[in-house]
């Protein structure tokens, strides 16, 4: 009850200083302290908690503006390989659209700079369980894309569609900086920093959810800091609880300045919790500045090169792999295995896609000792099989475009193969303490991100296995065959030759 009557005192006050008067009088007659009275309490750090710091004059201009966000619209065309039931191998187009938000922020040469996510930017070059394309199947390769300005996503008047060009593309931000020959509005705000928001300060998104129509989003920060392992991404990203939908991808998001009472730019929205129906990640700006101003991606490694390929590595793989109850690890989306040889040979196999119902190898490449330095080792022979058994390729026979997939398969094989046996030994101490738990766990992020870096190199490398595998009444060899020193196919065996990588 004392609540009510309260409310009922508070709203019989017909003013900010009578109410003033009272609470300082309460306090007096009770002898408690009165509470600071402060100017503006929902902006009393860098940015403001509600909306309604925005300054008029900042309101009007965004009124006045012509629009700084574009629905952008990308498109593919993939090559989608099948057997058909003649047995004749048919490869089928299939084509997929999808839209996504931008905003330009620089003019130059009469050019204008536009900021996306990579993923509207992008589709991927080959389709696995990991990198997906709408209905696009498993194992399908990306042949054309295109990139427009368009009004909506029911847009079919292609003659003022605006091309746009990748200018910078960074898969770990999930940032794309586009350019059109036209010159387009930009945003007339400062780019603010994201490290300044508070939990509650209130955040202004524009987009076009759904690609259907430009909207404008409110919501409040509700996380500052949330780290992004998701596939290829690697970045800080804050938290917010604004309706956001498919299509608001790479929408520009506002927070208001208290110092100046006008919005800046904090970040770009770039994804949602699947499982949240208002948990919206923001890529903080703070990240993203220098590839704004520079144009050039950090020199942060790839994943790909978390692993040193040397002499080392080497030793260490090869004495993990020979104790190992099991030589199997990750490629891709496919299985791969590495086994020890007398003479310091490392096998390397990659298994067939139905791998373990049926166990053939569709590769075996021989990865021999390096003659002096402090390279990895040598590419020895390959063979190609299926399940007429293992056929002997001779490499140095092939095209330069085989030659060269040929030493990125083996290359991916030794970094994959390291990280995972790497893995393996580590998780034997993980529980000991909580500082071999913590390597355990960054061993396997680096795991997971060097292999999905080579989920291209699956596909390609299926087509050359494809195409040069053993057919009936080709002579084949088994693979306990080369497991042995100088055994195999002598006759046809390739000289040891540098990978194309130098390893």
């Amino acid at each position: 009850m004392k609540y009510y009557a309260l409310f009922s005192i508070f709203a019989a006050m017909t003013s900010v200083g009578a109410f003033a008067e009272a609470l300082d009088l309460a306090a007096k007659q009770s002898s408690v302290t009165p509470i600071p009275k402060t100017e503006a309490p929902h902006c009393s750090n860098d940015y403001a908690d509600e909306i309604s710091s925005l300054l008029p004059n900042a309101r009007e201009l965004e009124m006045r503006l012509s629009s700084y966000t574009f629905c952008i619209r990308t498109a593919a065309t993939y090559e989608c390989p099948s057997y058909g039931p003649d047995g004749n191998l048919r490869r089928k187009k299939m084509k997929v659209v999808a839209h996504g938000t931008g905003f330009g922020y620089r003019q130059q040469g009469g050019e204008t700079l536009i900021i996306t996510n990579q993923h509207v930017s992008d589709w991927t070059a080959v389709t696995d369980e990991e990198h997906t394309a709408q209905e696009i199947p498993v194992g399908c390769k990306r042949v054309s894309d295109s990139l427009k300005i368009v009004d909506d996503e029911s847009d079919t008047y292609e003659r003022d569609d605006i091309s746009l060009a990748k200018v910078v593309v960074d898969p770990q931000l999930d940032i794309a900086i586009l350019k059109s020959k036209t010159q387009l509005p930009v945003m007339p705000w400062k780019i603010g920093h994201s490290a300044n928001l508070k939990v509650r300060n209130v955040v202004d998104v524009r987009g076009f959810p759904l690609g259907v129509f430009k909207a404008t989003n409110a919501g409040k920060v509700i996380a500052v800091y949330d780290h992004d392992e998701y596939k290829d991404w690697d970045h800080n990203d804050f938290v917010v609880d604004a309706l956001l939908s498919p299509g608001n991808s790479g929408s520009p998001v506002f927070a208001v300045s208290c110092k100046t009472g006008e919005f800046e730019l904090v970040g770009v929205y770039h994804a949602g919790y699947t499982q949240g129906s208002a948990l919206n990640v923001v890529v903080g700006i703070d990240q993203i500045r220098d590839l704004m101003t520079t144009l050039k991606r950090d020199s942060k490694p790839r994943p790909e090169n978390l692993i040193s390929l040397d002499s080392g590595a080497r030793t260490r793989l090869y004495s993990l792999a020979k104790k190992a109850p099991e030589p199997f690890f990750p490629l891709g989306s496919m299985t791969a295995a590495v086994r020890t040889r007398a003479d310091g040979t490392l096998i390397y196999e990659l298994l067939n896609r139905s791998f373990p119902s049926r166990s053939y190898p569709v590769f075996v490449i021989e990865d021999l000792p390096s003659i002096g330095g402090n390279l990895f080792g040598q590419f020895g022979r390959v063979w190609i099989g299926n399940r007429q058994g293992l056929k002997i390729f001779n490499k140095l026979k092939a095209d330069a475009e085989t030659q060269a997939q040929l030493d990125k398969l083996l290359d991916g094989l030794r970094q994959v193969s390291i990280a995972s046996f790497d893995l393996n030994d580590a998780d034997k101490e993980a529980a000991t303490s909580r500082e071999k738990f913590e390597k355990s766990k960054r061993l396997e992020k680096v795991l997971r991100k060097i292999n999905d870096s080579h989920s291209e190199l699956i596909q390609n490398s299926l087509e050359i296995a494809e195409h040069h595998g053993p057919q009936p009444g080709d002579v084949a060899v088994e693979l306990r065959a080369l497991l042995e020193p100088n055994a195999g196919d002598q006759k046809n065996a390739l000289p040891a030759t540098a990978s194309a990588s130098g390893k």
